[in-house]
Order: C-alpha cells, then structure tokens, then sequence
C-alpha cells in the first residue's frame, strides 16, 4: 500500500483537492472498467466536498451515468432525518448530478431490525459485485472520516465489529452513543482500491497525529485501515497541526 499525505491551508482548498482526486479515480475506472464504485461518508468536512463535486467544472467532468454510489456507514435514522447520511449526500450531491437512481445503494437505517438491514446491504453488496462465497467487494474509492476518537466509517474504538472478518456490513452498536450504526467492515474497507480520509479542524489534531505516527492498533481504528492500491489522507492546517513535517 502506498499512502500519502497531503495538507492545504483550509476546509475549501480540501475540498477541492479532494474533488480532484475523486475526479481522477473516476477517470481512471471509467476507463478501465467502463463503471466507477464509490463509498461516501457523511459528516460536514465531506459536505464542501459533495457540494464542489455538483459545481464546475466537476459537475461536467465526471460521466455521473456510469457511478454507482454506496455509503460506508450510516445512522439507524430514517433517510429524510437531519442525522443520516444519506441525506447529506443527497442535498449536497445526488439532487445535483445525473446519476441514474437506480445505481444509488443506500443502507436503510429506518429498519427497525439494524440486523437485518446490515444482512439486506451484504447481499445488495454481493449481488451487485457479483461475489462469490468468501469473496470482498472491490470499491474504486471509498472515502472515510477521522474523528477526534481515532473512530472511522461507524468503526469505534475497541468495538467487536472491529474483529469481524467475514460479514462485509455489521450492525455496530456504539455504547457512547447508545445507539446502532451499519457500516461496512475492516476487510471491505481495506480491499478497496483507493481510500481518501478527509480531516479537518484543530479537534482532529492529536487523533491523526496517533494514527500516522504510532501505528496500528484497535484504540484508533483509523489507523487499521490498509488498503490494497492507495490511502491518501487530505488534511486542512489545523488538523495536521501536530503531525510535523510531512510528505505530499
């Protein structure tokens, strides 16, 4: 795996460093394999990212007809709550861009079983990647958060669902929160091609500095994440304030 870090001096200029990157993967894959997979995360640092991905020049960049758009994680709230990331993407993006919505697999956080709805987004997962038994998805990019945590997708510190290696979406319940999260699992999230953290703020400082700095381990989840191709982290000034000196 090669990783990379990359700090700009703001919460704009990550995004639109982010929005190329995404723009160059999709390049890529499109040429490639004529189809682009693409997980997203929720939160308000991705927010500037889905809105620069709806304007120019992206909004024409990008052959939005061929993506497929996934979530990695969301809230066990309804589509249309201020909580669920599918909203998010929705109003920033998805109402924005032609992307056929046939070919927008939300994880459905409404279901009152969060059991049931991690098992129906496992097998969406394996009937539109045309997996075989034991075999992971191959996502062109997923993009991920950090938060102050270590946390990444819905994947906290010392959570069982960090040592699942066999389903590919889990129902985590988070003890902090008291609630349920679906997201997908550490091998899913490593198996991609190319992963994309965003971070920003001076409260995500001392969590990216541990995760880069002081290797893996399950007390910051982010720094498990390991995959196949390309991580690339984009971090804003404030957040990588206590990183030092840095490449990218």
């Amino acid at each position: 795996m090669h990783a990379t870090v990359t700090v700009v001096a703001s919460e704009a200029s990550l995004a639109e460093e982010a929005a190329q990157a995404v723009a160059d993967a999709a390049e890529e894959a499109l040429n490639r394999t004529g189809r682009f997979t693409l997980a997203l995360s929720g939160g308000s640092t991705p927010r500037r990212l889905y809105a620069r991905l709806a304007s120019p020049p992206f909004h024409s960049w990008i052959d939005w007809s061929r993506l497929h758009v996934f979530w990695g994680d969301e809230r066990c709230v309804p589509p249309d709550h201020p909580d669920s990331n599918y909203r998010l993407v929705h109003e920033s993006l998805l109402s924005r861009v032609p992307i056929p919505p046939e070919r927008v697999y939300r994880m459905r956080g409404e279901d009152p079983d969060p059991e049931r709805a991690a098992l129906d987004y496992s097998q969406a997962l394996t009937r539109i990647f045309s997996l075989t038994p034991g075999e992971l998805p191959r996502f062109d990019l997923i993009l991920l958060g950090l938060g102050a945590d270590g946390h990444t997708a819905s994947l906290f510190p010392g959570a069982p669902a960090l040592d699942e290696a066999r389903r590919l979406v889990v129902a985590a319940y988070v003890e902090p929160l008291k609630a349920y999260r679906l997201t997908l699992t550490l091998p899913v999230l490593n198996a991609a091609a190319r992963v994309i953290f965003l971070v920003s703020g001076k409260e995500k400082a001392e969590a990216l500095r541990a995760v880069l700095r002081n290797g893996p381990s399950p007390n910051r989840p982010a720094s498990l994440i390991r995959p196949e191709h390309e991580a690339l982290w984009l971090a804003d000034r404030a957040a990588a304030s206590r990183l030092g000196p840095v490449s990218g």
